[in-house]
């Protein structure tokens, strides 16, 4: 079931990807505030992310999964009243409140690691992030295909099928979904005593380097790939392809993203979690060489697979390490903490996009990324190292 709504979610992000930047382009007052309705997702999420964490254990996921999915419908169904009447501002708060949706959505992939052995835990993830690839092929076509399903106004029938979609995930949710930690399973005095442990001060929990390196890859892979995503469909478009271009070129962004999820589990028990750190960032630093490189078609395809590509490894190599870095009576302030970090770093990489391409333009931002991608390479190499000291013998080391 978790896996279902990811793939949920991510069909409704793929709309977005694909067409909130080119209507905000056509509904801002200013150039420079296109990506802003885009950013304020990011924004949204990272703002959220806190009371997620913390009403999850509060209620439960099932109840809050469903609030979450139930807040991208009325995010989408407000956007739609925004497009038609081409009001930018309330167009800014559809998007803004489909991030709330995007908050709950991202714990789906840690209620799977929890829920499992700390050997299976990154095969768990990648599992629940594999139901993004149905939604990589369909929905930049199906943000193409609606844009005009309602003939009021272009785009508007796009944002229809967003919050269908979420009314579909709040159904499933409420309907089908069951959580053994759900404090409504567990025991009374099983609940009480998750709720009643501190663990250990936070501050402690955020010291450890595994914990460093699983926050540095998943803060810096989002809001590098943010970064340049949120800006991908306009420098398209800047450069005289089709609006069908741009959805193309984000199509297989996003396959990129979750295609690798049916390995990528595979990959952290072969060859440990780090090695597949280091391969997402070389991926993601590849990206922006390719996309600085040129501007034509082949080069926007290439760069983008990779950066989706090398975002997976980061991801899934952060998220397996965030699992392993806390015990159960701390996981909702460790989750919450990196969760909101790492979404207020993006949401800051989202609304800078617009300014950057409108004033520096696509290869400068590109080339930019690659400073960020040195110091998460930088924190998994300091991990694998503290890692292998620990674990060698005292008489080897002599």
């Amino acid at each position: 079931m978790l896996t279902i709504c990811q793939g949920l979610f991510i069909l409704s992000m793929s709309i977005d990807l694909t067409l909130t930047g080119l209507v905000g382009y056509r509904l801002a007052p200013d150039t420079g505030l296109a990506t802003l309705p885009f950013a304020l997702i990011t924004v949204s999420t990272a703002l959220t992310t806190l009371f997620a964490s913390f009403l999850i254990r509060r209620i439960g996921r099932r109840r809050s999964f469903a609030f979450g999915a139930s807040a991208g419908a009325a995010g989408g169904l407000i956007s739609v009243f925004a497009v038609t009447g081409k009001d930018f501002w309330l167009f800014c708060a559809g998007t803004a409140i489909v991030g709330v949706s995007r908050a709950f959505a991202q714990y789906y992939r840690l209620a799977a690691a929890d829920a499992s052995d700390p050997d299976r835990k990154g095969k768990a993830i990648s599992t629940v992030l594999a139901g993004g690839v149905l939604a990589a092929l369909v929905g930049p076509s199906l943000a193409a295909w609606s844009r005009d399903l309602l003939t009021d106004a272009t785009f508007a029938g796009s944002y229809l099928c967003v919050a269908l979609i979420g009314l579909i995930a709040t159904l499933l949710l409420m309907a089908a979904y069951r959580d053994s930690h759900d404090h409504s399973i567990l025991s009374t005095s099983d609940a009480a005593a998750i709720q009643t442990q501190e663990g250990r001060p936070l501050r402690e929990i955020l010291r450890q380097p595994i914990f460093i390196a699983a926050l540095a890859n998943n803060m810096i892979g989002s809001a590098v790939m943010i970064f340049v995503m949120t800006a991908t469909p306009i420098a398209v478009v800047q450069h005289h392809f089709s609006i069908e271009r741009g959805a193309s070129v984000i199509q297989w962004h996003l396959l990129g993203m979750y295609a690798p999820a049916f390995f990528s589990g595979y990959l952290i028990r072969r060859i440990g979690s780090g090695p597949l750190l280091l391969i997402g960032n070389l991926l993601c630093a590849a990206c922006g060489l390719i996309a600085a490189a040129g501007a034509s078609l082949p080069h926007f395809y290439l760069a983008l697979l990779c950066l989706g590509v090398g975002w997976n490894f980061m991801f899934t190599g952060g998220s397996t390490l965030l699992s392993l870095s806390y015990r159960p009576e701390e996981r909702a302030k460790t989750q919450a903490t990196s969760e909101f970090t790492t979404y207020a770093v993006s949401a800051l990489a989202s609304l800078l996009a617009g300014i950057a391409l409108a004033t520096f333009g696509w290869q400068a931002i590109n080339l930019a990324i690659i400073s960020a991608l040195v110091c998460s390479a930088a924190a998994t190499l300091w991990w694998m190292s503290e890692s292998l000291r620990r674990t060698v013998p005292v008489s080897s080391q002599r």
